[in-house]
């Protein structure tokens, strides 16, 4: 477990504040990587999508601004911050983050794999910022154009490789995690983040492709899915994140978790549950059920 001390939560603010200052919209991260600010609409019987439209903060990604002022209200309110989180697909930059994990679950390296990409689609990955993870993986930071939309994915583009698009985040370098810090890797931190070559931007918004057949039970893991997915949707306050975590555990179980987390979370969504909440509880079922299909779904 990393260390930490009193400084941290002034490093992170500060490490927020740099890289609020090269156009990069950040918000208070916990040890945990979840935000660090609980949903100002937590226990409200009716469900809501507030977006941080009520003007209050707590909503997650949605709090990230790159303005100095609006930072330290931020790190202000969450005293025990000890990272940031760097929006996704927000102009200027418009970032896109390339997850590269290390796990032994996966048979290869996603480093690995991610060349492979590039020889099959006849693209290179340009020098640009690269972030180093606790767990040995590392962050490649890309910028997409006005005109598209990458999603959020979690090994869609190979094992081991997660995007995070619009509407998710990177953990910002320096911040400091309960596995250790966030670093800049040496020789990138004079980088701006590069252009997304035009062939690896079309297999990151191209139409997901529909589930095939399992090879066990010769059921289509997209009808399957959408059980679970009524499932959750006909949760009551109280028992939404149970729901949620019984329905991902059991699609990671039969090998579509990753395919079916973003269904997942916007049905969670749908019945009140905040976004990073959804989204922790379904990477929670996915770190439980690794040993035994080899998926992971984790924030970034």
């Amino acid at each position: 477990m990393a260390p930490t001390d009193r400084q941290t939560p002034t490093l992170a603010l500060a490490h927020a504040l740099a890289a609020a200052g090269r156009g990069l919209p950040v918000f208070p991260l916990s040890a945990t990587k979840l935000p660090a600010l609980r949903s100002p609409h937590r226990g409200e019987r009716t469900a809501t999508h507030c977006r941080g439209e009520c003007g209050l903060p707590g909503h997650g990604v949605h709090d990230a601004t790159t303005d100095p002022a609006a930072v330290r209200a931020l790190f202000a309110a969450a005293p025990r911050a000890s990272g940031y989180g760097i929006a996704c697909g927000r102009a200027p930059h418009r970032l896109i983050g390339i997850d590269l994990d290390v796990d032994p679950a996966y048979g290869s390296d996603a480093a690995g794999s991610l060349r492979q990409l590039a020889l099959q689609h006849l693209f290179t990955i340009p020098p640009t910022v690269t972030v180093l993870t606790p767990s040995g993986g590392r962050h490649l930071w890309l910028t997409g154009p006005a005109d598209a939309t990458v999603p959020n994915s979690a090994g869609r583009l190979a094992p081991g490789i997660d995007i995070r698009g619009y509407g998710g985040y990177l953990v910002g370098p320096g911040s400091v995690t309960a596995h250790g810090r966030y670093r800049l890797a040496p020789g990138t931190a004079h980088l701006a983040p590069a252009p997304c070559p035009r062939a690896l931007l079309r297999l990151l918004t191209q139409p997901r492709r529909p589930p095939t057949a399992t090879r066990s039970t010769g059921s289509a893991p997209d009808r399957r899915g959408e059980g679970l997915i009524q499932f959750v949707l006909a949760a009551h306050e109280g028992q939404r994140n149970t729901r949620l975590f019984w329905a991902a555990c059991r699609a990671y179980e039969h090998g579509f978790g990753n395919a079916l987390a973003d269904a997942l979370t916007a049905a969670a969504v749908r019945t009140g549950l905040p976004e990073h909440e959804a989204r922790a509880t379904i990477a929670s079922a996915a770190r439980l059920t690794t040993g035994r299909n080899g998926e992971t779904n984790d924030a970034a």
